[in-house]
């Protein structure tokens, strides 16, 4: 038995789970998910293997806002009439279109287009313009908490950046 599992070490597996890395279509690594505010800057962020849903991500997001909006927008993989009513439950709209094969729902056009604010923050973090953030945009580092530190800087360097715009 090799020493490190004796020590009580996990499989690999476990600790992919746990570091966050998971296997795709796209290959071996992370998904990130983060909330933003309404002026498009980021608020928390979550980790998940590559291969898992976004959902339960976003659900344990939505208790790290610090005050109650009035609109949560999200993407149409949101799209679930349990996390609408959790939305609805917390007393704001939900703002997530249908998926194609679902029931229409209300969704304004305008609250919905205001998705691009978080389309925005990735591009930023990611480092798009001048200078690069490679390290958000091809995860680096080897371990989840590592990862989170860097989604973290970068964030806080965006935060005193759109602040003084």
């Amino acid at each position: 038995m090799p020493e490190s599992i004796a020590k009580g070490e996990t499989t690999g597996p476990e600790r992919d789970y746990r570091e966050a890395l998971g296997r795709s279509r796209g290959g071996y690594g992370a998904k990130a998910c983060v909330i933003a505010d309404g002026h498009g800057r980021a608020i928390a962020f979550a980790l998940a293997p590559r291969q898992a849903h976004e959902l339960p991500l976003a659900a344990d997001l939505l208790g790290c806002l610090p005050d109650m909006p009035g609109w949560v927008v999200g993407d149409r993989d949101l799209a679930s009439d349990a996390f609408r009513e959790r939305i609805w439950d917390m007393g704001a709209r939900p703002a997530i279109p249908p998926k194609r094969t679902d029931a229409p729902v209300p969704c304004p056009d305008w609250t919905y287009a205001n998705r691009r604010s978080v389309e925005n923050l990735w591009a930023r973090l990611k480092g798009s313009g001048h200078a690069p953030n490679r390290a958000v945009a091809t995860r680096y580092e080897k371990t989840a908490q590592s990862f989170l530190g860097v989604l973290c800087l970068a964030a806080t360097t965006d935060w005193i950046k759109v602040g003084k715009l």
